[in-house]
């Protein structure tokens, strides 16, 4: 790659926001490459309420709707309502797994599925085989069920459209299609709309995690401590299939207790509760460099466990979330954090505020730059045998000064 010029952080088309709405959060590198090849005049104004549309638009529940529709399919499950075709595809392989999970255990009974079951994986799955085995009439049971796990690997899927049109009324037939979507332009993909239920998943916002986790941790019947659950969210991101485990481990190890607490994270989960990159962005918002230094010398104590591929796009977000804070047009801390997704009384939302105050808009400005320049050096541009922990400290050092 040839050398990087300098570069505006609020040099952005606002057009090209759009197409990063999903992964704007997710994806820290894929924002360092559109910051590389971004060579546009200053659109200050302009940036900052595009950004905060892109980030957070009016339907900013929409994964929630992603959540209520896998919650739907199998409510719907559970009272004996079934479709004869499920198409579950998407982004986010939890929800996938979540209903594949429930149709292959649920649905049939342990003596019914012993005829009734038939799993495919879509490797090795042929088109024509699935048909066949739909076309079966169940054996002893009101109704069978077939599942084609990982059919992002099929080949001519497209071609049960025939049985999508027409399928058996006493077969349930679900896929599961991770990292993929169908084509809603093409026949297949109309016919599914009509025909069958067509889930598409998406990745979840890092805002929505915390009410997601939460609802989640008390639909297992337990409670969490705020700052524990800030500090699990942090710790696993959007992983919701790694939270899921988290969190069950955590539970098994409660034993009679019903409240998860910040010892339980830090003792089950394997994240230190005063040295974690949560920490670091209170103390980075403090500008605090003394305990900047400190996590960071803890950090390289640890380094499988707190990598700088996973501390710099924490940090990234943080600052891209202070930097909404100037666009809002409010100074009601009530309605930002009501803008931003967060709590008003949470300390993460708090961080925010106080970033924006501590840094204005020039520093948080210059912080996101610099986080761009360190991602680039982390992968060898710029800086070489230089390691980790040492490009940190001295990203800090620059950002508190």
């Amino acid at each position: 790659m040839g050398n990087v010029p300098p570069l505006n952080v609020l040099d952005f088309q606002p057009i090209a926001l759009k197409s990063l709405r999903l992964n704007f959060l997710q994806t820290y590198s894929s924002f360092c490459s559109f910051l590389t090849a971004a060579n546009i005049k200053n659109t200050r104004p302009i940036f900052r309420q595009q950004l905060l549309k892109t980030l957070y638009p009016a339907d900013a529940g929409f994964i929630f709707l992603c959540c209520m529709s896998v919650e739907k399919i199998i409510g719907d499950w559970k009272k004996g309502a079934f479709k004869p075709v499920y198409w579950l595809e998407g982004d986010e392989p939890f929800f996938i797994d979540q209903a594949m999970n429930y149709a292959e255990h649920k649905i049939l009974s342990e003596a019914e599925a012993g005829f009734n079951l038939t799993v495919f994986y879509g490797k090795d799955a042929e088109w024509t085989d699935v048909v066949n085995a739909c076309r079966r009439y169940p054996m002893f049971s009101e109704r069978q069920v077939v599942l084609i796990k990982e059919a992002q690997q099929m080949k001519d899927y497209e071609k049960l459209e025939g049985y999508v049109e027409n399928p058996l009324k006493s077969t349930i037939l679900v896929v599961g299609m991770k990292d993929k979507k169908v084509d809603g332009r093409k026949s297949f993909g109309k016919m599914l709309k009509t025909k069958g239920e067509l889930l598409t998943t998406k990745k979840m916002w890092d805002n929505e995690l915390p009410k997601w986790v939460a609802a989640l941790i008390n639909q297992k019947g337990f409670i969490c401590d705020p700052r524990a659950l800030q500090l699990l969210v942090e710790h696993v991101g959007n992983d919701l299939g790694r939270l899921n485990s988290e969190i069950e481990k955590t539970i098994i190890n409660l034993k009679d207790r019903k409240h998860i607490t910040v010892d339980d994270i830090e003792n089950y989960v394997g994240v230190s509760k005063e040295y974690n990159t949560l920490e670091l962005t209170h103390a980075l918002t403090n500008r605090n460099l003394s305990k900047c230094l400190q996590i960071i010398q803890y950090f390289e104590s640890n380094p499988k466990a707190n990598p700088i591929q996973l501390i710099l796009p924490t940090l990234y977000g943080f600052f891209s979330k202070a930097y909404l804070v100037f666009g809002a047009n409010t100074n009601d801390e009530n309605e930002l954090a009501k803008l931003l997704g967060y709590s008003s009384y949470s300390s993460y939302f708090k961080d925010l505020v106080g970033c924006a105050k501590t840094y204005r808009q020039k520093g948080v400005e210059q912080a996101l730059l610099l986080l761009h320049e360190y991602n680039l050096k982390s992968i060898g541009i710029g800086s070489m045998g230089v390691s980790d922990a040492s490009l940190l400290k001295e990203m800090v050092v620059k950002m508190t000064s």
